[in-house]
Parts: structure tokens; sequence; C-alpha cells
């Protein structure tokens, strides 16, 4: 079957299960465990795969039970991995309660050469073109190059604390933000990055696309150690006028990352 690889980024989708308990304790102890290794060795093939990365979670309120991140460049992967993971533990185990389908992608916010090269000249008082400011336009250059490559492209942390929520941006009458000019609209995003980076190194966060794709405009992932700091960053983003003005937000779910006979267990599989 031929690969259907996007040009840039990669697949992402988020899923949610809630676990039929009583189906699972009619089953003998013999068939659990079977039925145990079967979701072992699911996710340990799917986890093997090339440029792919898995990671579960044990949910946080009635919403789901058991949460899955997956990232793969092909879209046929994505597909056949959703199908088994559904199904790993055998039928009528595992029943999907949410699902979201998006990308990886870059921002079209982030600042270009030309403005870096004349921020540059401007605030370290360099001449454009001399030694001192190549060199230091080459760093940004450098800067950049990662930064685009960890959004399309992104390792995923083993933080404990998983946040996911989609959102959009509003097209109402006198708040429409396809409406707005774009260097206002990146002056409104340039704001917004600013609050989240008083979060480094509490909070990873992972934007991606789905325009087209699901209910959404994007989805977000944010990763803690701590619970206190998504709530923060989330309540402190919505002073933003970004927020304030255009955002809209649909249900967030809450998870604990775990694997193996942890993850069995909090489910109350094992």
């Amino acid at each position: 079957m031929s690969p259907i690889i996007p040009q840039e980024g990669w697949i992402v989708q988020h899923l949610f299960y809630h676990v039929d308990h009583g189906f699972w304790a009619a089953l003998t102890p013999e068939e659990k465990a079977e039925r145990f290794d079967r979701f072992n060795a699911t996710v340990e093939a799917i986890r093997a795969h090339p440029k792919t990365q898995l990671l579960t979670f044990s949910m946080v309120s009635p919403k789901a039970d058991l949460g899955v991140m997956l990232l793969t460049p092909d879209l046929q992967d994505a597909n056949r991995f959703e199908k088994e993971l559904g199904q790993a533990f055998g039928p009528e185990v595992l029943n999907p309660t949410y699902s979201y389908l998006s990308m990886t992608e870059w921002t079209e916010y982030s600042e270009k050469e030309e403005d870096a090269s004349a921020r540059i000249a401007r605030t370290e008082n360099l001449e454009v073109g001399s030694e001192a400011h190549t060199a230091r336009l080459a760093e940004w250059k450098g800067h950049m190059e990662k930064y685009f490559n960890d959004r399309l492209y992104p390792n995923m942390p083993d933080w404990q604390v998983m946040c996911f929520y989609p959102m959009s941006k509003r097209r109402n009458v006198g708040a429409n933000w396809y409406a707005q000019e774009f260097e206002k609209r990146r002056e409104l995003m340039g704001g917004h990055a600013k609050t989240g980076r008083k979060f480094s190194g509490k909070v990873r966060q992972l934007i991606t696309g789905s325009t087209g794709l699901d209910s959404h405009e994007w989805g977000v992932t944010l990763f803690a150690h701590d619970i206190f700091q998504i709530k923060t960053i989330v309540y402190e983003m919505r002073w933003d006028e970004v927020t304030t003005q255009y955002g809209e937000f649909g249900d967030f779910y809450i998870g604990i990352q775990l694997n193996g006979e942890e993850l069995l267990q909090r489910l109350l599989l094992a």
C-alpha cells in the first residue's frame, strides 16, 4: 500500500477511550493475560516504527479512561495504528469517547529574516553587513532552524501531566480574526508567545494544525510536572488580547503519562 506522507510535518492523533469494566470482569484470567500481552505488544510495535511516537495516559475525570497521543509521518500508518490500538484488548473493551486529528506545523507569525536583521542592527547598534552583524544574524538563523524543526518534527517529553484541548479563532462581526491585517495578527500572536515564554522549563507545548481535518483549527497539547502550571498558563494566556477577543475553545482533557504495568493497574485492568 502506497504511503501518504505530507509535504511537511507529521500526523498527530489524540485518541480517548472508555474501558468496559463489566465486559472485562467477565473474562477468565487466561483471557485477560492474553489481552494484556496483545496490548503491550501493539504498543511496543508502534513505538518501534520509524519516526513514530506513542504516548499513553490514564485520564483524569470520567470523560475518558485511557488516552493516547500518536505522532507518525505517514497517514496510512496513523490510520492502521489507530485501528490496532482500538482492538488491542480485543473487541468491546475499549470504546472510543473522543478523538482529534491534526498535523504538526510551523507558525506564519515567526520573525522574518529582514525583520531580524533590522532588529539586531537597531537594538545592538551594529551596522548591517558588518562582521558582528553577520555573526549575530547567523546565530538567529540557527535558532530559527531548530525552532522550525522542533515544531514540525518534535520529540515529545515524558513529563507526567498532559493537557489537550482544541481551539479556533473567532469570525464574529466586530471580532473576526481573519479580517485583521497580517501585521496586526502577528503583533497579537507575538504578545501571546511572550506570555508563553514565562513558563519556559515549566510547560512544554505543541500546537498542531487541524483546519479541514477536525472540528477546530488547532490542537493544543501541554505537558508539565505539576498540574498547577497547566492551570496557570491557560489562565495567564486568556488575558492576552488574541484570546480575549478571538479565542474559542473545546473541552479540556487532562491525563497522567503512564506506561506498561503502571498504566494497566491504574485503569483497573491488572
